[in-house]
């Protein structure tokens, strides 16, 4: 299953994501995903792990054009030729010359013109054909208008916080009004589990009442619950069984009051890192060279 981007490039729908994945597990979590069929990996330069994922690639034995490859600029990397250069980094661990999809990980609002020139660098990257794609990650709709106001390419995928407790309808909304697609990290709610909520969405009664109907899994039902409403969803996972199983979505379909159902979940109440609060103060790290 694909999405086509707002620039006609075909992204797969369901994508694998390494986040918090140890370097030196990453490459075996990669290379068996491939197997099982993913086709979209997921990682960033934060992570640590970029050099893993073009190793997990490398032995998957598929050919590097068979494989959509999406990573992540750190803030520490923002500015404009300082983005460049950090495309090199990413390229060169990735151990590719051209990346699928490069997206901006944070807007950094207390520096916001390093952030647009970040950006006016992925258009240049584009321009060039060294990135197939752009996009942005965590941004929030009046920094999305502001980044537009300023630049001339609209990102093709705003990489947001979305599960059944947390949808950010007004992100949904303001991306689908520009074209843009959602994809959502921490997919199926993952962060409600190793925040320590008092419920985790892989324990929501709800959730699990229709997984009972489809003889499914609540991860399962998360995941379908995505696609079948447009968005891109890059579910992680380092256990075999696990990976398999959240690549097993295409077998059932939710139906619109079930889907209503989920939405109705919503909490409001974001898991991550307020965008507002990430500033080169508090999350610079240094990206190491490749």
């Amino acid at each position: 299953m694909n999405l086509t981007l707002n620039n006609g490039v075909d992204m797969p729908a369901l994508g694998f994501g390494v986040f918090q994945t140890p370097p030196d597990t990453t490459a075996d979590a990669v290379a068996e995903a491939l197997r099982v069929g993913y086709r979209l990996i997921d990682t960033a330069a934060s992570y640590g792990n970029e050099r893993g994922v073009g190793e997990g690639i490398r032995r998957s034995g598929l050919d590097k054009s068979d494989v959509f490859i999406e990573t992540k600029i750190w803030i520490s990397d923002y500015g404009y030729d300082e983005t460049l250069h950090a495309f090199d980094k990413s390229a060169g661990k990735l151990g590719v010359e051209q990346i699928d999809l490069l997206l901006l990980h944070q807007p950094l609002p207390t520096a916001f013109d390093q952030t647009v020139n970040a950006y006016r660098a992925l258009e240049r990257l584009l321009a060039d054909g060294r990135v197939r794609a752009i996009g942005v990650s965590n941004v929030m709709p009046d920094v999305l208008d502001e980044i537009l106001r300023r630049t001339s390419i609209v990102p093709a995928v705003n990489q947001v916080e979305v599960h059944p407790y947390f949808t950010q309808a007004d992100v949904q909304s303001a991306d689908a009004a520009y074209g843009i697609v959602t994809q959502a990290w921490s997919p199926m709610g993952g962060i409600t589990s190793y925040r320590g909520d008092e419920q985790s969405t892989f324990d929501d009664p709800t959730i699990g009442e229709i997984a009972e109907r489809h003889d499914v899994t609540p991860a399962q039902v998360m995941l379908r619950w995505h696609l079948q409403q447009g968005r891109s969803a890059i579910p992680k996972s380092v256990n075999p069984e696990r990976i398999a199983a959240n690549f097993d979505v295409f077998g059932f379909s939710l139906t619109d009051d079930e889907l209503a159902t989920i939405d109705g979940l919503d909490t409001g109440i974001r898991r991550g890192p307020e965008p507002e609060d990430v500033t080169p103060e508090t999350f610079a790290r240094e990206i190491p060279e490749a």
